[in-house]
């Protein structure tokens, strides 16, 4: 399931530092998959990673509001 930077935003910030450490445990099980030669949907590490992608963004552009606001 791809999650849009939208429905990210709305999370609040203890569940996105979750949901990051759930994809990126998902992906290690992935990868680990990838290589045993077991993995039936490869195209699902691509869709873990561009998750993991958009909630670093969405936490980087909050950190960037935050630092404007001190300004």
């Amino acid at each position: 399931m791809s999650l849009s930077a939208d429905e990210i935003r709305k999370m609040s910030p203890e569940e996105r530092k979750k949901l990051l450490n759930d994809l990126r445990i998902e992906l290690i099980k992935l990868r680990t998959q990838a290589f045993l030669g077991t993995l039936t949907n490869v195209g699902r590490i691509r869709v873990v990673r561009k998750n993991i992608a958009r909630i670093l963004t969405v936490l980087r552009e909050e950190e960037l509001k935050v630092k404007q606001g001190k300004k």
